[in-house]
């Protein structure tokens, strides 16, 4: 079996949303992306969980990192003494919501980065908390991965208020952080931070493409997705993908999630990007259904729509 590094942070999610009854608390942050990675992963993939968890939830966080069908070796799965990240979501509308962080589990160090690279074929990382790993973690993998990665930038581009309170901010060496990865991924919002709200945004993101990355993904919610890849006259090509759906709605925690693991299951299966893509979305409509990691999880397996590369 090859293997599939899932880089990322576990969260308690309380969800408060204005089409809910009540607060939704659940399980989320990287369980969305494994989720996701049991309904599309090609077969002969596992995942292995790369993820720290607190010592306050560790019981209750290892019951439901085993209840995954496609984690093959859960050695970095590892528990820390800091309190396990909590977040409370408060959703305005079914875009605009307010992120409150509590706890924080530490970053895995370059020693550690170095230690789970040699046995992996590949790697998704998240930033779930924008704190997994640092800019030189990040180079280590850029310099010592053999297969393909693929990064959501997310959290990267929010800070912390001394209250929990999450709010936008530019990145630094933001094109450093992208060029770690073959593919990068981030919303337009995130986009317009990556490129600091340039003229030519799309001219402004093709450094990342002097380093490793050969792709930036820009997820339009509703309207589809702006594709920015490189090209050898270094003059980078640009498209959109629109969605081929009417727009629906539900909660959208943990969409950005399940797209990009239905994405980069296309990338392992060697499937072409629009097909990747098309599919992404589709996954990604279905999440808005349910609320919660292990929800989804159950929902995608049953209602999900099937792979284009899965045979069964």
């Amino acid at each position: 079996m090859k293997r599939l590094g899932v880089l990322g942070t576990l969260v308690r999610d309380t969800i408060i949303h204005p089409a809910a009854p009540a607060p939704v608390r659940a399980w989320g942050g990287i369980g969305y992306a494994l989720a996701a990675f049991e309904a599309a992963l090609p077969d002969g993939w596992n995942t292995v969980p790369i993820v720290k968890i607190g010592a306050d939830l560790h019981a209750r966080a290892t019951s439901f990192m085993r209840s995954f069908t496609r984690v093959g070796d859960a050695r970095f799965v590892r528990t820390v003494p800091e309190p396990n990240n909590r977040v409370e979501l408060v959703y305005s509308n079914d875009s605009d919501r307010l992120e409150i962080l509590s706890g924080g589990v530490p970053e895995w160090t370059v020693r550690e980065v170095g230690e789970f690279l040699s046995g992996l074929d590949a790697l998704y990382v998240n930033f779930i908390a924008g704190m997994e790993l640092t800019l030189p973690g990040a180079k280590r993998i850029r310099d010592g991965l053999a297969g393909p990665s693929h990064a959501d930038l997310h959290s990267l581009f929010l800070g912390v208020e001394s209250d929990g309170r999450r709010v936008p901010r530019y990145l630094r060496s933001s094109e450093e952080w992208a060029g770690c990865f073959d593919t990068v991924q981030m919303n337009e919002d995130e986009f317009a931070m990556f490129s600091r709200d340039a003229a030519d945004p799309v001219r402004a993101a093709a450094s990342a493409f002097e380093a490793r990355a050969r792709m930036i993904a820009v997820t339009r919610g509703s309207q589809g997705v702006k594709v920015i890849a490189a090209r050898r006259d270094r003059d980078p090509a640009e498209w959109d993908i629109p969605t081929s759906s009417v727009p629906a709605s539900g909660d959208p925690t943990g969409c950005g999630d399940v797209w990009g693991a239905a994405f980069f299951s296309g990338v392992l299966a060697g499937a072409d990007r629009g097909t990747a893509i098309t599919y992404a979305q589709a996954l990604a409509r279905c999440k808005l259904r349910c609320r919660g990691a292990d929800e989804t999880r159950r929902h995608l397996a049953v209602e999900g729509p099937r792979p284009p590369w899965s045979p069964h």
